[in-house]
């Protein structure tokens, strides 16, 4: 199971059909360090992140259909959005964008994700 936690939480877990991960930030594996300054490039590494997060309980990024994306400013919407685009095949998942006063480690994104992975 992945190991770079930085809290008290499971990175996944899952419930019947799907495959629910934790948030994620753009931080490089196995360290605290963020990859890049901007909300898009660490959006950018958070998905990948994610994505390995999500083949450890078994999904792929086209099994996702829900995404949550938390961001410190809403001026990094638009970009953000592009790094959606590239990471997510169409159909895209259903997504909601929150802004927050603050995310963990002074991140400037993070982003949550739902896959619907049914087991053989």
């Amino acid at each position: 199971m992945t190991e770079q936690t930085f809290g008290p939480y499971s990175p996944w877990r899952r419930a019947g059909d799907f495959v629910i991960i934790s948030g994620q930030l753009g931080v490089a594996p196995g360290t605290s360090g963020f990859v890049g300054e901007s909300a898009a490039e660490q959006l950018r590494q958070a998905l990948q992140n994610a994505k390995a997060v999500l083949a450890e309980g078994g999904a792929t990024p086209d099994q996702v259909v829900k995404g949550t994306l938390f961001l410190v400013s809403m001026d990094d919407f638009a970009a953000c959005n592009e790094v959606w685009i590239e990471f997510f095949n169409a159909p895209r998942p259903t997504r909601s964008a929150v802004a927050v006063a603050q995310l963990p480690l002074n991140a400037r994104a993070e982003v949550e994700l739902w896959a619907y992975a049914p087991q053989a």
